[in-house]
Formats: C-alpha cells, sequence, structure tokens
C-alpha cells in the first residue's frame, strides 16, 4: 500500500524550498503525494502563489483559507484558529500518513497541533536553529516536540534537537534543501531574466527583503525607515525588493516599500513573490543581499555574494563569514552597505564555505520520508541526554 504523504505549505518562501522534494514524492511508486495550500499561498495580494504549485506539474488537494492580515497579535492568533479548523477538516478528509512541514512560522504550529491532536506522525525541516530576535524560535521549538522525524540543516541544529529530549535515530542532518536546490538549479540567464522581470538587472544591483522581527523592541516601522533611507544614499544602485510575510507590522513594510519605490520608479522595483527560480536567478545577478531574512544566512553564501544581516530577528543562527552583521540605526546600515558592497568583502564572499551545505540533501530527505517505519512512532519517550 501507498504511504500517503501530505506536505503543508504556507507561503512562497516553503514552497520554493519544498517544491523539489514534492516532485521527487510524487515520481515514487511507493508514495500517494498529498499537498495542502494555505496562508500567503491563497491571496491575490501575495501573488496567488498556489499557482507555483500548479506550475510545477503537481496537484493541490486540499485548500486552507486563513484571514492573512495579521498586522496585529489579535490577527495572527485569530488566523491561527482559522487556520486549525481549516486542518482539521483537510485531515480527516486526507487521512495522511505522515505530514511534511517546514520552519517556524505561526500557521505551521497551528498545522502541527492540529496533527498532534489527529495522532499524524510528524516530519519536520529546519529544526533545532536559533533565531533569537523572532517568536519564530519558541514556534521552532515547539513544533519540534510535536514532530517525529527531524532533518536538521547542520549538526550544530541536530545536537539541539536531540538536547530537547528527542530520539537520536530520529534526527538527521540533511543539510539545508534551500542550499541543495542553488547548486541544483538551472539559472535564467540575464536577458531572459530581465525580459520575464520587465526590467534591467545592472551590474550595481542590491537584493532587498526585510520582515518584522517581532520581539524587538524597536518598532519595523522605524527600522524599515531606517533601511529606506541609507539605501537612498546608494542612489548608483537599483533596488530589488521583495514583500515580507504576513507577521505583524508587515503591512506597514510593505507600504513604506511602496512607497520608496513610487518615489525611486528609476531605480527600484518591488514584487510581492519571484518563485523560487526567478528569486534565485536574480541573485545571481546582483551585487549584494540585504535585510533580515532566514534566505540570506542560509542559502545566499553558496550564491557567493555577500549578505548585510540587519538587526537581531536572525541573532543567533549559525552563519558563513559572508553574512556581515549591522544593528539597525540610519548610521549601522549605512556602514554596513558599505562594508557588503565593498570589493574586498564581494571577492571574499566567493570563495567561503556555507556550514548549511551538504551533498545528497534531496535523497536523504525524500527516502527517509518515504521508507522510515512509522509503528508505534506515534508515542514518544523523552531521550535524556547523559550528564
Amino acid at each position: 500500500m501507498k504511504r500517503k504523504i501530505c506536505i503543508v505549505t504556507s507561503t512562497r518562501a516553503d514552497w520554493g524550498l519544498l517544491s523539489g522534494i514534492a516532485q521527487e514524492l510524487n515520481k515514487r511508486e511507493d508514495v500517494a503525494l498529498q499537498i495542502i495550500a494555505t496562508n500567503m499561498h491563497l491571496d491575490e495580494r501575495f501573488g496567488n502563489t498556489w499557482q507555483e504549485i500548479e506550475r510545477d506539474g503537481l496537484h493541490i488537494d486540499y485548500r486552507v483559507p486563513m484571514p492573512t492580515d495579521t498586522d496585529s497579535a489579535s490577527g495572527t492568533v485569530n488566523a491561527m484558529g482559522a487556520c486549525m479548523q481549516g486542518m482539521s477538516d483537510a485531515f480527516n478528509t486526507l487521512r495522511p500518513d505522515l505530514l511534511l512541514i517546514l520552519g517556524d512560522r505561526y500557521e505551521m504550529l497551528a498545522v502541527a497541533a492540529t496533527a498532534l491532536i489527529h495522532r499524524i506522525p510528524v516530519a519536520h525541516l529546519h529544526g533545532g536553529e536559533v533565531t533569537q530576535g523572532a517568536f519564530d524560535e519558541s514556534i521552532r521549538h515547539s513544533i519540534t516536540k510535536m514532530s517525529h522525524l527531524h532533518f536538521t540543516s547542520t549538526e550544530e541544529a541536530r545536537n539541539r534537537v536531540i538536547q530537547l529530549g528527542e530520539n537520536p535515530d530520529h534526527v538527521f542532518n540533511t543539510g539545508a534543501i534551500g542550499v541543495y536546490n542553488i547548486v541544483n538549479t538551472n539559472f535564467m540567464i540575464r536577458e531572459e531574466l530581465e525580459d520575464n522581470l520587465g526590467t534591467t538587472i545592472p551590474e550595481k544591483s542590491i537584493f532587498v527583503t526585510f520582515h518584522p522581527s517581532t520581539l524587538d523592541d524597536i518598532s519595523p516601522r522605524i527600522q524599515c525607515e531606517n533601511l529606506l533611507k541609507a539605501l537612498d544614499k546608494f542612489d548608483d544602485f537599483k533596488i530589488f525588493f521583495s514583500y515580507p510575510n504576513n507577521d505583524p507590522s508587515g503591512q506597514v513594510i510593505i507600504q513604506l516599500i511602496e512607497d520608496f519605490v513610487a518615489q525611486h520608479p528609476e531605480r527600484s522595483v518591488v514584487f510581492p513573490s519571484l518563485g523560487a527560480r526567478r528569486y534565485l536567478s536574480v541573485l545571481k545577478c546582483v551585487a549584494a543581499v540585504v535585510g533580515n531574512s532566514s534566505s540570506g544566512i542560509i542559502e545566499v553564501p553558496s550564491m557567493h555574494i555577500p549578505t548585510l544581516n540587519i538587526g537581531i530577528r536572525q541573532q543567533g543562527r549559525q552563519r558563513a563569514l559572508s553574512v556581515i552583521d549591522c544593528g539597525v540605526s540610519y548610521d549601522d546600515i549605512v556602514a554596513g552597505l558599505e562594508q557588503v558592497l565593498s570589493d574586498s568583502v564581494r571577492q571574499a564572499a566567493k570563495t567561503i564555505s556555507n556550514p548549511y551545505e551538504k551533498d545528497n540533501t534531496l535523497n536523504l530527505i525524500v527516502n527517509t520520508v518515504a521508507t522510515y517505519p512509522l509503528d508505534n512512532i506515534i508515542q514518544k519517550p523523552f531521550h535524556d541526554i547523559n550528564q
């Protein structure tokens, strides 16, 4: 009998990472792949990115609409409640044997909690990582405790999952799937990409993704305003923006970016979503990545360009030497931009090693979720570490 493996995806970002896994699982004779799409995928304002799933030749088995106006704590919690109710209906219909989820977002906490009550085993990607500046870290560790198979991106993260009481036999250091995707992507050439995007990509370009830092005392508005003011100083560079996720204060950042682009149409452009292949292809063309996204730390180093990581959102996350950290003030960001755009830092980025890179990541994940025995996996004894 085929194993029913259900992937839940909620954003352009997680689908960009999960797409290759889904396509490989879909090819297997011993797997019946199921896909649930929710959250930002189903919102036109964020690009109707559910279409990316179908463009990859896959079928969405269930859609779980949930509020995406989550610019406040109450809005986020209400959205989580709607997600849990919709996921319960989806699980009752699809009855998967194993759930595969990625990351640390609030809707994935709702997904994992619903699976726990439905007694569905969970396979979790990217557990054990540290991001002290966002509530994502607590969510990530909580999902670990509700999961049964763990695929970590580094050995350091694997050890941390085991420290949380998980059975070492169920914790696999596979490397980051996003880095594997970079190594195996068929990039669009610059001319094709420019035609597709409807804009030029000069050599002096910067790619910016800036999310709310949900545990920072300094407001996302002030941080984003400082970033935009700093970017304005580097007026010989073209700026490519992508939208933030729909975390609290995300709409504030979106409006600030849209206003900036409207004021500087000749040298800036914004995209709600690029999709995985276009996003990685743009990275091949730009001088540096700026912001506070996990991609800037995990994947971008393998593109051999520098990253300017702003603020505390990613604080504590393992990183390559090409990632430069700075504060959130205007002066801090200007100094950071000068550093990552310098010839010396850009040259050094070409030779660094990425701690998230590992051979055979895709096959390790796919083969494990497809074949690992699931008998008696639901009841988990706490694995105590010998002192």
